[in-house]
């Protein structure tokens, strides 16, 4: 964060070298965005008629990324610039403070209704308030995560399309038509979601790791424990919430200890162990490695894996 104004002052020279940026009197739609489910809902809505970049490099960690001065010059530039608006991109309000944006801001947290962060019974403590979180139902803050239920997914893809639709009247058809379609296959997946879970006498799930997934769990109607609130800075659980999160696998007869893409999944694995049990990944979609970027990977083919995963292991 603090190196955002140095980098500002760095702008002037990518005019004379530095990365690749689209011309300023393009005729095409430049879209950015902040993280990876606001780039693939983008992409989605406007296939070919528009530039869509993704600013949060594959694989990085959103909650501490500093913005490169390229990164700044795009979205001072760009048509429409879409970020999360939660603590995980912060780092986004910096660049917004200090540049004037030519296009238009959206922010995914104002395309759904908002549910509160909260502690979940013997969850490790949240942000890093100088203080212990371990209080059953505490608010921490508002959950920014909103694009893990696919109905959300399915209605942020609406408005962007609507968006570029205003931008764009003469391709309105396409953008609406593109982000329909793609909402459709959302929607159909949030169906199938609710089909598989409602068939479980038991939906309890247990994460060693972050839960950024309360919506998901919202949506599904899910009992979940975990080690961390969703935006949680601590790795290192206390040894009374690793002893409550193994006793709970133990006494649901739990088959499986979650844990979420780019985890070392250290506490899921002695967790795991302690309970005599197995692990598996749930990809939460907030970004993507190089691998999966280049081979096509999108929210909805992750999120259909991670139902795969469900029938799996649950």
């Amino acid at each position: 964060m603090k190196r955002i104004f140095p980098a500002l002052c760095a702008l002037l020279l990518l005019t004379a070298c530095g990365p690749e940026l689209p011309p300023e009197d393009s005729d095409r739609l430049q879209i950015v965005a902040a993280v990876f489910p606001a780039y693939d809902f983008a992409r989605s809505a406007a296939g070919e008629l528009a530039d869509v970049t993704l600013l949060l490099p594959p694989g990085a960690e959103s909650h501490s990324y500093e913005p490169t001065p390229a990164d700044i010059l795009r979205v001072q530039r760009c048509d429409l610039f879409i970020y999360l608006g939660g603590e995980s991109d912060a780092w986004v309000d910096a660049i917004l403070s200090a540049i004037e944006p030519e296009g238009e801001v959206l922010r995914m947290v104002d395309c759904v209704d908002l549910l509160e962060e909260e502690t979940a019974e013997g969850m490790q403590g949240g942000h890093d308030h100088g203080e212990d979180h371990d209080h059953l139902g505490e608010v921490l803050s508002m959950d920014e995560h909103v694009w893990t239920a696919p109905r959300n997914a399915a209605a942020v893809t609406r408005i962007i399309g609507e968006r570029l639709a205003a931008l764009d009247p003469v391709h309105a058809g396409e953008y609406i038509g593109g982000a329909g379609d793609y909402a459709r296959e959302l929607e159909e997946l949030d169906r199938d979601f609710a089909a598989f879970f409602a068939g479980l006498p038991d939906r309890t799930i247990v994460f060693g790791d972050r839960f950024p997934l309360l919506y998901f769990a919202r949506a599904y109607d899910l009992d979940y424990y975990a080690a961390f609130p969703g935006c949680g800075t601590q790795t290192e659980p206390s040894a009374a919430t690793v002893a409550f999160l193994t006793e709970k696998v133990r006494e649901e007869g739990l088959s499986t200890v979650w844990y979420i893409e780019f985890s070392n999944h250290l506490v899921a694995d002695g967790i795991a162990e302690a309970a005599g049990v197995g692990t598996a990944r749930f990809h939460t979609c907030h970004n993507v490695s190089r691998a999966e970027l280049e081979a096509g990977e999108t929210y909805l083919s992750l999120m259909r894996a991670n139902l795969e995963a469900l029938r799996e292991h649950m």
